[in-house]
């Protein structure tokens, strides 16, 4: 496989807008998918009083965040009387859940969503999801539902059913039929099983979704299918028509300088390593991460500065970088087409000049008016690290991060 996969993942979430499980249900119940009663709190006392609102003697206070296994991280709580209602919501409110998908920074739980209980006889899994290589959706089923996905496909990949979609002709109802049947329900549910299958597909096409799953759906004791869980991701690039998605987007849960990336024009993803990048282009971004990663180093973020060269929006993404405090070198790698190297160089002296760099900096140019951006960044007097090539540049940067660390400790020293 090639090395471009290591990143896409994570890459490609950054075009996404998540929502919260209760919002995903507000939706799917719109479109006749069943749900168990439920309500939003933002304080223990109000959990309590949704308890009250809802029927029954047992509920389920669940944590809010862009995370799947919550439960793991105690982020779900089964509660039997009003009292333990409110210990589980003063638990919960303010807390921050470390799970594998929020890494550890974790993220912090702002709301509560109180649940009915609901009498489990099975747990099932389905997902619609937009397959970029086979330009379909593809719907995914399991009768082995409540557990994550890709275990199950390790363990148990022929637990997994696949359907694609032609975009074209939309879901038919032989194929909700066809993934009822695998997910092994009876003839008697069957009616209600393609009803809730269509009315997801239908969710994800109208609203523009990316991502639509529900882990578990769950089939009560009395024969009922309910989405007992919900996520959905809807495409970044389709929100200017989806203004009502676009409005439940939850900014706490979501990196801050991602948000201010997006404020500037600028698409921006927060790694784990330390090497800051400031690249123009997905694609280059992506290989250069990758060269960073075969040269012993780790990216510290995506940054697609993309077609603008101004001094103003150079600087911007150079802060931007920097904000990141545990940054130890700096990585600029431009390719000039419609750009010009020898405005991107400007760029880069003006940006240096304006901000306290006290890290290295290594740039690499290439493309149009090449000879001259090298000659403006060499003629400017900053101790800029030139690189030809990309792998060259790779290697300098995390030479540099090596040096730094030995230098300092791990802490960021003086850039001069």
């Amino acid at each position: 496989m090639a090395t471009f996969s290591l990143y896409f993942y994570e890459i490609n979430e950054g075009d996404v807008l998540d929502i919260h499980e209760y919002q995903a249900k507000e939706i799917l119940a719109e479109y006749g998918v069943k749900i168990a009663e439920g309500g939003l709190a933002y304080s223990p006392k109000e959990a309590v009083q949704r308890a009250r609102e809802i029927s029954g003697n047992i509920w389920v206070v669940k944590a809010q965040i862009h995370s799947g296994a919550r439960g793991k991280a105690g982020g779900i709580k089964i509660c039997r009387t009003h009292n333990e209602i409110e210990a589980a919501a003063e638990e919960l409110l303010g807390k921050k859940l470390v799970t594998h998908q929020t890494g550890p920074a974790g993220k912090v739980c702002s709301r509560v969503y109180i649940e009915a209980g609901t009498d489990i006889a099975k747990e099932l899994y389905l997902c619609f999801l937009v397959d970029r290589s086979y330009e379909r959706i593809v719907m995914v089923g399991s009768a082995q539902g409540g557990m994550e996905i890709e275990k199950l496909a390790e363990t148990s990949p022929d637990a997994i059913k696949k359907i694609y979609i032609e975009p074209a002709v939309g879901l038919q109802d032989f194929q909700a039929r066809k993934m009822a049947f695998a997910l092994g329900l009876e003839a008697a549910q069957l009616s209600h099983a393609v009803k809730t299958i269509k009315g997801c597909y239908r969710a994800l096409r109208d609203l523009d979704a990316s991502m639509l799953e529900i882990n578990p759906l769950v089939i009560t004791s009395s024969g009922e299918l309910i989405a007992l869980d919900a996520k959905m991701s809807f495409d970044d690039n389709a929100l200017f028509r989806r203004h009502k998605i676009a409005e439940l987007r939850d900014k706490t849960q979501v990196d801050p300088r991602e948000v201010a990336a997006a404020e500037h024009g600028l698409s921006y993803i927060g790694l784990d390593g330390d090497i800051g990048c400031m690249i123009n282009g997905a694609g280059l971004a992506m290989a250069t991460m990758d060269m960073i990663k075969l040269a012993g180093g780790e990216p510290a973020n995506f940054l697609d500065v993309g077609g603008g060269a101004s001094a103003e929006r150079t600087e911007k993404a150079f802060r931007l970088v920097l904000a990141d405090k545990g940054v130890k070198a700096m990585l600029v790698n431009i390719f000039a087409g419609i750009n010009r190297c020898d405005w991107i160089a400007e760029g880069v002296v003006h940006a240096v000049k304006n901000i306290d760099m006290k890290i290295p900096l290594i740039v690499r140019l290439s493309g149009t008016n090449v000879k001259e951006g090298r000659r403006i960044i060499a003629e400017s007097g900053l101790p800029i690290i030139m690189a030809e090539t990309l792998a060259e540049a790779a290697e300098k940067a995390v030479q540099a991060r090596n040096e730094m660390v030995a230098r300092k400790g791990g802490r960021s020293g003086n850039f001069n």
